[in-house]
């Protein structure tokens, strides 16, 4: 009776640490820039104008047994946008777009991922912007995951989304051609 007992206590301790593991913990690679945050918007309605920024930080989870239970978080230095002319960047620095010296950071807080697809998922979660709270939706795809050439393991994913300025407190006249921009989130994440 002893015996049985005892080798299903054994068992037991030994399947629990491999269940607690279960979820990995990433962080975003923005060091060795293997991470993007980029955007695009048209200007005037004649062309698309593409910009990023250049600092920001995250981590993410994710489980291989329940997708479900993965979660991302993303911190957006707002200063570093980038969109390849200075004075346009200055402008967008100031009160009329980003207001960077009173909102220095943009964050993106997931509340929620569902797998939808092979490789395809939606992201949802709160983006808070100029102090303005309000929910997204990402669709995501997995790009890959798997060991890295200096004995790290690595996992991928691209995310899309629109965001309408008005509903982040940016009105200034761009016409109605340049109200909505659209994210690109390019995100590799190493495990810890």
């Amino acid at each position: 009776m002893i015996k049985p007992i005892l080798a299903a206590t054994l068992a037991t301790a030994l399947l629990l640490p491999g269940l607690a593991t279960a979820v990995e913990k990433y962080v975003i690679d923005t060091e060795g820039a293997h991470a993007f945050v980029q955007f695009r918007v048209k200007h005037l309605g004649y062309s698309w104008l593409y910009g990023r920024f250049n600092e920001f930080s995250g981590t993410f989870t994710y489980d291989e047994d329940d997708p479900s239970s993965s979660r991302v978080e993303v911190l957006i230095n707002t200063a570093s946008i980038d969109s390849n002319h200075a004075e346009r960047d200055k402008h967008l620095r100031n009160e009329d777009f980003l207001d960077v010296k009173t909102y220095p950071e943009a964050r993106f807080k997931s509340t929620s991922y569902k797998e939808t697809g092979i490789n395809k998922a939606v992201l949802t979660g709160d983006l808070t912007l100029r102090g303005i709270t309000r929910p997204i939706t990402i669709q995501v795809q997995k790009i890959g995951n798997g060991p890295d050439p200096w004995g790290g393991y690595r996992r991928g994913f691209e995310g899309t989304t629109t965001i309408a300025l008005r509903d982040f407190g940016i009105d200034f006249n761009l016409g109605p051609a340049a109200r909505d921009v659209e994210l690109t989130l390019s995100v590799e994440g190493i495990r810890q």
